[in-house]
């Protein structure tokens, strides 16, 4: 695979701020989710169903599942676009560590995040899902996440007799 290599290593500026970063509420959740949540299996199925990366041709791809964490954040945190995704990335600490990227690193441009997700079936996703709802019902947790048709308008009196 010729995916970009996203080095665990820290640069100097990562090891200066973490000290400051102790407090971060943010920072702290986004631990615990990364903590909590084995993403080994969604990477598969990742890898599984996106092409892109797969060549030794042309520049290395960033890693799918960075690309996926990328769009949690942009859910979690309501942002309304992948400019402003790509923004927030490069801005905040813990965005970049939440998606495993030192603060030298660039994020991904915003069309790399936008073709992402454009290439990933709906299987694909439904497999996501379950990967990680598994995840949660093997601890005894019981989440109901299905998708369910709804009428646009509310059905009146008369129809509902």
């Amino acid at each position: 695979m010729c995916y970009k290599k996203m080095d665990s290593k820290y640069s100097f500026a990562d090891v200066t701020l973490r000290r400051s970063m102790d407090h971060n509420r943010s920072l702290e959740r986004m631990e615990r989710i990364n903590a909590v949540i084995d993403l080994s299996r969604v990477e598969e199925v990742l890898r599984k169903h996106y092409s892109i990366g797969r060549s030794a041709e042309g520049a290395d791809a960033y890693p799918p599942l960075l690309l996926l964490k990328a769009l949690l954040r942009q859910k979690w945190f309501r942002i309304d676009s992948d400019p402003k995704l790509e923004t927030k990335i490069n801005d905040r600490f813990s965005f970049k560590r939440f998606l495993g990227l030192s603060l030298e690193r660039p994020s991904s441009d915003h069309s790399t995040v936008s073709q992402f997700l454009s290439h990933l079936s709906k299987e694909a996703m439904t497999e996501i899902n379950h990967a990680i709802l598994l995840q949660f019902s093997n601890e005894g947790v019981a989440i109901d996440a299905r998708l369910v048709q709804s009428a646009s308008r509310p059905l009146g009196k008369e129809k509902l007799e």
